[in-house]
Order: structure tokens, then C-alpha cells, then sequence
């Protein structure tokens, strides 16, 4: 539905005079959940899984009989590299907000690490349930809540955070895809690579026209917007100018990613190659941060099936890894997830209560 004149940005202002007045609430997250636009998302997520195991014939009875077997100490070490990597993340971003002007010392109350380890999880909760990454929005809510922080400047570094993570995701896949195939990658494999590399290529691009032109776009937005774009972009450059640390973290973040992957296959007696497992993990990263179904549901099973079946793996047994890893990525967090938002529910509920009439 196409907006009317200055709906956009009244719509901003909305957003940001909510998070100055407190009066936003995490509720939304529970009613966004049955709107048509993420039912059908999830409808669209089934269809994408059931197209992917008829298209490799999968024996769902043998995939479902491998997990049955599968090692617990391999998966529960899994679990732990995944939920590792938000602590990261948390730390992560605090710098990087930090960079941007938001920070104890400038009279920002911000969370421990173990509270922006919080924060991450209930985001990544939010992307697993909603469509269109909503929870990336979730997490800057949060951190305006609990740091009075500007939401529009949390932005920006969230859109640096995610700039960083997207170009060294890329190199490493492009690595390791040259690892595992050497120069004769099958054709979708290539063709991913290849969307990958025009991704960061059009991402560097944007980021260097916006800096070009940093001083200039505001002239052309009316007043309204133009407050709102300023934040975001002294969040997204002032977090960029210092980017060593945050590349250093989002290596080690896609390393992990391939640790987890690799632990999944060894719980199944799989005994792939670390390099190949950086792979496959990757490349199910790189097709989650496309916003047509909550977390990838469909898509990301999808490309890790046809990703480790180029590698020798067995249908039946790659569908098993498949899906043993959704479980430790999704499956885990929606219980995780799902527990800690009931409990900020419930704590942010008792403040109102608390508050004098």
C-alpha cells in the first residue's frame, strides 16, 4: 500500500517520540507474530522446505533416525559456540555504540555485557518469529530503553555492524570455497559466491555515495526526516571509523559459525572438514540475511542440503545435519528466546504497576 505525503515521516517521528516517552512497548513483538504478512511467511517458508525435500530426495525416516543418534556432548558444545557468539556480538556493539557517542561516559546507563548478551538473544528471538529481520529494529528499541540511547544513532551502528559482518562473511566464503572446490565450484555454489561478492560490491558502493554525499542529502529531505537521517548516519560513520575491532570480532564470529556447523556434523559421526563446515555455515548465513521468511525457514535448510551433498555427503544424512543445526540455531533460541522475553515482559509490566498514578 503506498503511503500518503509525509506519512514516512510522521511515522518516524513516531517511533522516535515513542522511545523518548517510553510508551512503546515489547508487546508488539506478540501482536506482530499473527499478522497476515508473517503467517504468510511461514506458509512460505513450508512450501520452500517441502519443495527442498522433494527436489533431494531426503528419507525423512533416516534423517530423523541419525539425529535420534546423534552425539549430546558434540551438540551441547554446538549450543554453546552458537550462544557464544551473541555474547560477542553484545560486546561487540557496545564498542561500537560507544564509538558513536553512547556510552558511560557520556551519561548513558549501559548494560552489563551479560545484559547486551540479553538483548541480542531477544533480537535474534524477534528475527526467528517475524519477517523482514524486525528484531535488528527490536534490538535498538531495547538499547533506547535501557541507555536512553538515540534510536536513531543505535541504528546507524547497528547498519555498520552488519555492513562489517556482510563484506568479511563474503572474503571468508570465497575462501573457503576456494578451499573445499579449488577453481570448479559447481554451478550453484558459484552462483552464490557470485551474488555474494555483487552484494558487497553494491554495499560498498552505497556506503561510499552516503559519504560522498553525507553533507548534502539533508538538503533534499524535509526538516522531519532530515533530524532522523543525521542520526543514523553519525551512528553508521562514527561507528566505521574505527574498524579494525569490529572486523577482528565478525571473523571470529564466522569462525565460530563454522565450529558450530562442524560440531552438528561430528554429533552425527559426519566427519567433515573444518573447512568445508565454514562453508556450508556461510552460505546459510548469507542466504538468512534475505528478509522473505523469518531466519531463512526454508531457504537456509535448503542451501545447507544442496551445500554439503556437493561435498560427498549422503542426502539422508546431509537433510540430518540440516536439520540438527536448525535445531541448536532456531529451535533453541525460539525456547530460549521465548522464556526471556515472557520474563522482560514480566519485568517491564511490574514497572508500569510501579509507577505513581
Amino acid at each position: 500500500m503506498s503511503e500518503l505525503p509525509g506519512e514516512s515521516e510522521q511515522r518516524l517521528d513516531v517511533i522516535e517520540d515513542d522511545q523518548e516517552n517510553g510508551d512503546a512497548q515489547p508487546q508488539d513483538i506478540g501482536s506482530s507474530l499473527f499478522t497476515p504478512r508473517t503467517l504468510i511467511s511461514f506458509g512460505l517458508a513450508l512450501v520452500v522446505f517441502f519443495f527442498v525435500i522433494r527436489r533431494t530426495d531426503i528419507d525423512l525416516n533416516e534423517s530423523w533416525r541419525q539425529i535420534r543418534q546423534a552425539n549430546p556432548f558434540y551438540l551441547a558444545a554446538a549450543i554453546l559456540v552458537y550462544y557464544f557468539t551473541f555474547a560477542i556480538r553484545g560486546w561487540r556493539w557496545k564498542k561500537m555504540l560507544g564509538t558513536a557517542g553512547i556510552s558511560e561516559e557520556t551519561g548513558h546507563p549501559m548494560p552489563s555485557n551479560l545484559g547486551m548478551f540479553e538483548i541480542f538473544t531477544l533480537s535474534w528471538f524477534a528475527n526467528s518469529i517475524l519477517p523482514a529481520r524486525l528484531g535488528d529494529a527490536y534490538r535498538c528499541y531495547l538499547i533506547k530503553r535501557r541507555a536512553n540511547a538515540s534510536f536513531g544513532i543505535s541504528l546507524g551502528t547497528m547498519l555498520a555492524e552488519r555492513f562489517i559482518d556482510l563484506i568479511v562473511l563474503v572474503f571468508m566464503l570465497l575462501l573457503a570455497g576456494l578451499t573445499v572446490y579449488g577453481t570448479h565450484a559447481p554451478d550453484r555454489a558459484e552462483n552464490a559466491f557470485m551474488v555474494g561478492g555483487i552484494v558487497v560490491v553494491i554495499g560498498v558502493i552505497g556506503v561510499i555515495v552516503l559519504w560522498l554525499l553525507r553533507n548534502h542529502i539533508e538538503e533534499f529531505l524535509p526538516a522531519r526526516l532530515a533530524r532522523h537521517y543525521s542520526k543514523v548516519r553519525n551512528g553508521l560513520f562514527d561507528s566505521l571509523s574505527q574498524p579494525r575491532g569490529p572486523v577482528l570480532i565478525s571473523v571470529l564470529i564466522w569462525l565460530c559459525d563454522g565450529l558450530r556447523v562442524f560440531l552438528v556434523a561430528w554429533a552425527l559421526n559426519q566427519h567433515i572438514s573444518y573447512q568445508a563446515a565454514i562453508m556450508v555455515a556461510l552460505l546459510s548465513a548469507l542466504v538468512s540475511t534475505v528478509p522473505i521468511t523469518p531466519a531463512g525457514l526454508g531457504f537456509v535448510e535448503g542451501i545447507m542440503i544442496y551445500a554439503l551433498t556437493t561435498i560427498g555427503v549422503a542426502s539422508s544424512t546431509a537433510g540430518a545435519i540440516a536439520l540438527l543445526d536448525r535445531f541448536v540455531t532456531y529451535g533453541t533460541l525460539i525456547i530460549v528466546g521465548g522464556f526471556m522475553y515472557l520474563w522482560v515482559l514480566r519485568k517491564d509490566l511490574r514497572a508500569q504497576d510501579a509507577r505513581p498514578r
